[in-house]
């Protein structure tokens, strides 16, 4: 049995004894903390900060399979997003404050959508001015993602306006509690999972700047990678749930004195799902394998191809689950309702499946 084997089976081990796995909170402190100490959060964060070293396909296995068992962990895809951001362009001491604390188990948010630039990254308009020895930041961003149990927010705002659209913005690392700060639950389907942010004159010392000032474009652009391979192995978990939960249900129920999966209709469609969770699987892993080889090459095609056959993919699967479940699949007992509710936004958030496209497309020279 190879690591990864070894590794894949612990965390199934681990979630098995641990996870519950009927629908409950998105984020559980506790169970998190335990993952911390096992030395799993800070997988493929540099050893130097407490972190494991590890490379991308441990990573999609750690989170493809932790996603497979529903565990109620939903703050790490954005910690390691924005870890990774103050891994790459952080000081010294952002690092040496940030990194080891992620590992410890700290929850960390990425802020960049407004009310008006959602897709359109670069039309963002809240604006950060310097003050002597300290930044002030006033604007509204919404749809963040973790922001209320957050203890850092990775924010981009506009620095220098009028230098073009994708020019003038900043990084900046925003404590969650600091004054002029407002962060306010969003109701969706899933819950209070994001949140809207209001700042009115929120003051950050000059040193709270992440990277280089007016570079947060071509910063953001750096980690997009690490954020579409996050969401797709979060999502092919997800799909395999669906699969597993759909099969052992139409397994078990029996109508007209047979089990319903023996019928045509339905075991034609769980072997068309089949081929195409085998396919997604292969994707995700072998574009991981690809971003290990080659660390410092932009894989923009491959990493929004996996992005978008993960999420894609899952949707249709847990659409499918509950259509093949019946009523029970709109019962939260069973499940089903959840993985569609997470996989139906995961077409969303990260970028589309619309943009996702158009970058594949583009990178054809289309």
């Amino acid at each position: 049995m190879t690591d990864q084997e070894d590794f894949v089976r612990a965390i199934g081990e681990f979630c098995r004894r641990e996870v519950d796995r009927k629908p409950g909170v998105p984020h559980d402190d506790e169970l998190y903390r335990k993952l911390a100490d096992l030395g799993w959060l800070g997988l493929s964060l540099p050893e130097e900060y407490g972190g494991g070293g590890r490379g991308m396909a441990d990573l999609v296995l750690f989170l493809e399979e932790t996603a497979y068992w529903r565990a109620p962990i939903g703050g790490f895809a954005t910690t390691i997003i924005a870890a990774a951001a103050y891994e790459k362009f952080g000081s010294a001491e952002q690092k040496q404050r940030i990194l080891p604390a992620v590992a410890n188990g700290s929850v960390l948010s990425i802020s960049m959508s407004e009310p008006e630039a959602g897709s359109d990254v670069g039309a963002l308009s809240c604006r950060a001015e310097r003050d002597g020895d300290t930044w002030v930041l006033n604007g509204q961003k919404t749809w963040c993602s973790n922001a209320h149990f957050a203890e850092h927010i990775l924010l981009v705002a506009r620095t220098t306006p009028g230098e073009g659209k994708h020019a003038g913005m900043t990084m900046f690392s925003v404590p969650a509690t600091a004054g002029g700060l407002a962060i306010r639950g969003i109701d969706t389907m899933g819950g209070k999972e994001v949140n809207d942010l209001y700042l009115t004159d929120c003051v950050v010392p000059a040193d709270a700047v992440v990277g280089t000032v007016d570079q947060g474009w071509k910063q953001l652009m750096t980690g997009l990678n690490l954020e579409r391979m996050i969401l797709a192995a979060v999502m092919l978990g997800t799909a395999r749930r669906a699969f597993d939960d759909t099969l052992a249900y139409v397994r078990e129920r029996h109508q007209f004195g047979r089990p319903i999966g023996t019928f045509q209709a339905l075991r034609h469609r769980l072997a068309d799902h089949a081929t195409e969770l085998e396919c997604t699987r292969l994707l995700v892993h072998d574009v991981a394998r690809k971003i290990d080889e080659n660390p410092e090459k932009s894989l923009p095609r491959e990493a929004s191809m996996a992005k978008l056959k993960a999420t894609e993919f899952a949707k249709a699967m847990a659409l499918d689950g509950m259509q093949m479940l019946g009523g029970y699949g709109y019962a939260t007992e069973y499940g089903m309702e959840g993985l569609l509710r997470s996989a139906v936004v995961s077409t969303v958030y990260g970028g589309t499946s619309e943009i996702q496209r158009d970058i594949i497309g583009k990178t054809y020279g289309l």
